[in-house]
């Protein structure tokens, strides 16, 4: 195969945006790949969730200080899958206690209590995605 037809089949791939073209005549073979400064990253889809319609005005409105993720991760209420729940409904928890852990890039965040309090809520499920600033735990008001 000659120079002039291999600069062709790359000019091929720069013009329909190809990152890779594999090319074979007779005994002859070539794979081409284009080198792009492009890095992707993958990052898991969640599926939208529908907003759920406000409360009647009667229905009783919780309240209650809320604790939030303070990032994008997946929770975890234990430290591992056959251990007992950092915290549960109706627990005294300090300033300070660990109250789950926020895995993000592969690291072991702990989510700490901001403040004192007894649990009343846990408003998400173990091995579930959390958003930055999304309520995680509701005290007692």
């Amino acid at each position: 195969m000659d120079i002039k037809k291999i600069r062709e089949l790359v000019d091929l791939m720069e013009e329909k945006d190809l990152l890779n073209l594999e090319y074979g005549h007779d005994d002859k073979y070539i794979s081409l790949t284009r080198n792009t400064a492009v890095h992707t990253v993958a990052v898991p889809q969640v599926a939208p969730v529908a907003t759920p319609a406000p409360p009647p005005a009667s229905a009783a409105t919780p309240s209650g200080k809320l604790e939030t993720s303070p990032m994008v991760g997946v929770f975890y209420s234990a430290p591992s899958p056959n251990d007992p729940p950092f915290v549960k409904v109706g627990q005294k928890v300090e300033a300070g206690d660990t109250l789950g852990i926020i895995e993000a890039m592969k690291i072991m965040n702990p989510l700490e209590a901001t403040q004192s309090g007894i649990i009343e809520e846990i408003l998400v499920n173990n091995a579930e995605v959390v958003e930055f600033g999304q309520p995680v735990i509701r005290y007692k008001a």
